[in-house]
């Protein structure tokens, strides 16, 4: 994700001036021991029910130049193994029930990334993991289209629209220096771990400030998406076993996942369209899915680290510009700096920000679709946003561009 493809220490590194909205976490009265730490809690491994099957009907079979594959190496990777239709283009219950299945998403969080792309870059129903496609209805922008919308900025190995021209190919610089956290680590003693992918996404946040002028850190993208962009990586692709019941992600799991292949030469190859599902790869425990409140506890501690990944704003059309928004204002007075830092409020103010641009489908879809992601949103006790008003945003050319594109 990016589902783009498939968040605190008291002070910042940074300037107040550089980041305006800077959140102080520790002054919410949150603290890393208030925050349980999952590996606590797993303890078994269940070799028969979490092995994902790669061969016969689950073999890999490339895509033809007829299938949309797109920024999220999990999602071309499932289409690529037909736990998504091989086109490429899934409907809700697809997506809900096919990451539950290979990564152990759970059904509260899968179908709120499924409503929300169906909404988002599809017909409501159905979507595309790459761009347009003929079997979703027209206007339909598919996950490539869908940029500061559902897809966001800051993606570990892909480029940003607004500063590459496309947003789904694979950068190898990036790619080479996310692969390099392990560089001088044996692939069997190499673990990719949220710690790793923290400091790796904070320094790709650093980096778009200083070379994308149009980069644009919103409410949903930048509070939700962003994060994904990183957690997903290890909490889904991290093989499960005994020794590792919470998961190590190894180089070579790693390069599997992503497509990518180091050649003899040490050059790379591969990338969008050739991500395979690991041979002998077992997903997350039985019980122990990826859930929406376990998300909010990843994304709260890379927060209490970095505080800076939840101001919400942008550059202003030039690099080094960042400027942070008003929440009070942006939110009617409903949240500001220091509460977005409590409970689940940062995950509410992004959920209701992303209702607000579809919300009439969002809600009926929300209301009707099993109850899973209206009842894991419910139970956030979330409060209520009478009025969103995104005139704040309409400053950053990041925001406004995407507005324009459908």
């Amino acid at each position: 994700m990016r589902p783009s493809c498939f968040s605190i220490v008291a002070s910042l590194a940074v300037t107040a001036s550089a980041f305006p909205a800077n959140i102080d976490l520790a002054a919410a009265g949150f603290s890393s021991d208030a925050l349980p730490d999952r590996r606590d809690l797993i303890s078994y491994f269940n070799a028969e029910a979490q092995y994902i099957d790669t061969t016969g009907e689950h073999s890999w079979v490339a895509p033809t130049t007829e299938d949309a594959r797109g920024p999220c190496p999990g999602l071309n990777a499932m289409a690529n193994h037909g736990y998504l239709p091989h086109n490429g283009v899934g409907t809700i219950t697809d997506f809900v029930l096919g990451t539950f299945k290979v990564f152990g998403m759970s059904l509260d969080l899968g179908a709120f990334l499924a409503v929300l792309g169906a909404s988002f870059d599809g017909d409501g129903t159905s979507w595309s993991i790459g761009g347009p496609h003929p079997a979703v209805g027209l206007g339909a922008t598919g996950l490539i289209g869908s940029h500061n919308k559902y897809e966001s900025d800051v993606s570990p190995c892909r480029p940003d629209l607004y500063e590459a021209g496309n947003n789904y190919e694979v950068v190898l610089s990036q790619w080479q220096e996310l692969y390099d956290l392990q560089k001088d680590v044996p692939n069997e003693d190499s673990n990719y771990s949220l710690e790793l992918l923290r400091e790796f996404r904070s320094r790709r946040f650093d980096q778009q400030i200083a070379n994308n002028p149009y980069f644009f850190n919103g409410p949903f993208t930048g509070v939700a998406v962003q994060p994904a962009a990183y957690t997903f990586i290890y909490r889904f692709m991290g093989n499960k076993s005994a020794e590792h019941p919470d998961g190590q992600l190894t180089k070579e799991v790693l390069k599997s996942f992503f497509g990518m292949t180091e050649n003899a030469d040490g050059s790379w190859s591969g990338g969008r369209g050739y991500e395979r599902i690991p041979d002998n790869w077992y997903k997350r425990a039985i019980g122990d899915e990826y859930s929406i409140p376990f998300f909010q506890t990843d994304f709260l501690k890379d927060a209490l680290v970095h505080p800076k990944f939840l101001d919400i704003g942008g550059n202003t059309g030039k690099v080094n510009t960042f400027t942070g928004v008003d929440l009070g204002d942006l939110s009617g007075g409903v949240f500001n700096v220091k509460t977005l830092a409590e409970g689940n409020n940062a995950f509410c103010l992004a959920s209701q920000f992303a209702a607000q641009a579809e919300p009439d489908l969002l809600r009926t879809l929300l209301s009707t679709l099993g109850g899973e992601a209206g009842k894991a949103l419910l139970g956030l006790g979330c409060p209520l946003l009478t009025r969103f008003d995104d005139d704040q945003l309409k400053a950053f050319p990041g925001y406004s561009r995407s507005l324009e594109e459908k």
